[in-house]
């Protein structure tokens, strides 16, 4: 399969047949995204950009920088109507990626939990990484006090980054692992955040 990703090969006449029938004229948008650092990832974020009509107006590629939850902070600006953009948000999220905010759409919410217990043997990463796969959370930070380490009783601070009216499902979720891993939870006061 050949990807032309914004080319120039696009002609302006058959562009602008294709957006003559959906809703609204071409914008630039900007979709802000959290990539593993392993080859091929940048390449499979941009295909449903391209399968759906996106014209690619530029990538931020800040592989220096390490995200908390351990990714690469990718910003893409693309040009597209309002429908095919969000036929583009849907179509990352299908395919796994982890879109940190898409147009104004982002994060709006934050909270923050305590984990209390054995976190190193609960292993930490397995914990992490299921909190991240909540569609409506985000790990912003994470802040572990564990000074005898393994089997002993040590915790975890999170905040979490929670999409507007997620915070009761981010915390179902943190709820659910901890009762799976032996944990406890020290939540959030009520009216705080959920």
């Amino acid at each position: 399969m050949t990807s032309t990703l914004g080319s120039d090969s696009d002609s302006e006449g058959s562009r602008a047949g294709e957006d003559a029938g959906h809703d609204g004229a071409p914008q630039p948008h900007t979709i802000r995204l959290e990539l593993a650092d392993e080859p091929g990832e940048l390449l499979a974020a941009l295909e449903p950009i391209s399968e759906n009509g996106g014209n690619l107006l530029s990538i931020f590629h800040e592989r220096g920088s390490i995200t908390p939850r351990g990714r690469i902070p990718v910003e893409v600006d693309v040009e597209a109507t309002p429908d095919r953009f969000e036929a583009i948000v849907a179509a990352l999220r299908d395919a796994g990626v982890n879109v940190v905010q898409a147009g104004a759409e982002q994060y709006a919410e934050e909270l923050v939990v305590v984990l209390v217990g054995d976190i190193v043997g609960a292993d930490l990463s397995d914990t992490l990484r299921r909190v991240e796969a909540c569609p409506s959370a985000s790990v912003a930070d994470v802040s572990v006090n564990a000074p005898a380490g393994r089997g002993e009783s040590s915790s975890a601070r999170l905040r979490l980054a929670t999409r507007a009216g997620g915070g009761s499902e981010a915390l179902q979720t943190v709820r659910d692992l901890a009762e799976e891993k032996g944990l406890h939870v020290i939540e959030p006061l009520a009216g705080g955040g959920v």
